[in-house]
C-alpha cells in the first residue's frame, strides 16, 4: 500500500522553457474553501501572468479532485498537474503553475510536458510528510533519566511531539499500534521500572517523508 503523503509547508520553484517562465507553488490545504481563497490571492499576486493553472486533491482516498487549464488548450495544463499529484499519492495539496508566455508556442504536447515537469520539480524539491494514524503515549520519568530516554527515542526514530518539565519530565510520542506494548516493556527494563505511561488515544500525525527509488515502481 502506498503511503498517504502531503506537503509540510508552502514551497515555490520556477523554470524557463523556451522563454516561457513557469512558477510553481505547492501549498498544503485542508478544504476547498481554503484552496479557492489561495487561488484568489495568487491570481491577484500574479495578475500580469498569462495563465494561473492549478490542481488540488483532498481526502485520504483522494476523494476531491479539481483542476483548471485557465485558458490553456483543454487538457494541457490542469490534467497533467493533477496526474502528477495522483501518481505521487499526494493529498491535501494545492499546486498552482503560473505561466508568463515568452513568445514561443509550445504546442499541446509541449504544454503537457511543461506543466507536468513543473509540478514534478516542485514535488521532488518540497518537504513531504506522511500522514499516518498512530497511538499517542506519554512517558513520565525522573530528570536524571531524561537524556537516556531522548537518546533511545532518537536511535529508534520515534516521533517526539512535546515535552513537559514539572517535578518529572513527561514526553509525548507517537508510535504505531504494533510497537506500543513492546516499547513499554523495553523502557520498563531500561529504567528498572522507574517510568510511567499514559495512553492518550489515536491521532493523525505528520511524519517527515523521504522519497526513495522504490516509490517509482
Amino acid at each position: 500500500m502506498k503511503p498517504i503523503l502531503s506537503v509540510k509547508e508552502n514551497f515555490k520553484i520556477e523554470q524557463d522553457i523556451k522563454k516561457s517562465r513557469f512558477i510553481t507553488r505547492i501549498i498544503p490545504i485542508q478544504s476547498e474553501e481554503e484552496a479557492n481563497q489561495l487561488l484568489t490571492e495568487i491570481r491577484t499576486t500574479e495578475a500580469r501572468a498569462n495563465h494561473n493553472c492549478f490542481a488540488y486533491i483532498l481526502g485520504d482516498q483522494q476523494d476531491v479532485q479539481r483542476a483548471s487549464d485557465d485558458g490553456e488548450p483543454s487538457g494541457t495544463a490542469g490534467a497533467p498537474i493533477l496526474e502528477v499529484l495522483k501518481r505521487e499519492n499526494l493529498t491535501n495539496v494545492l499546486i498552482v503553475v503560473t505561466r508568463y508566455f515568452g513568445g514561443i508556442k509550445l504546442g499541446a504536447g509541449g504544454l503537457i510536458r511543461a506543466y507536468g515537469s513543473s509540478t514534478s520539480l516542485a514535488v521532488n524539491n518540497a518537504a513531504l510528510i506522511q500522514l499516518v494514524d498512530q497511538e499517542l503515549l506519554s512517558i513520565k520519568l525522573d530528570y536524571q533519566n531524561n537524556d537516556q530516554l531522548v537518546y533511545y527515542l532518537e536511535q529508534h526514530h520515534l516521533n517526539q511531539l512535546e515535552t513537559e518539565y514539572t517535578t518529572q519530565v513527561t514526553t509525548t510520542i507517537s508510535i504505531s499500534k504494533e510497537q506500543l506494548e513492546p516499547l513499554k516493556q523495553e523502557l520498563i527494563g531500561l529504567f528498572s521500572g522507574n517510568v510511567a505511561f499514559k495512553d492518550l488515544g489515536t491521532e493523525r500525525v505528520q511524519i517527515p517523508y523521504q522519497k526513495n527509488e522504490d516509490d517509482n515502481d
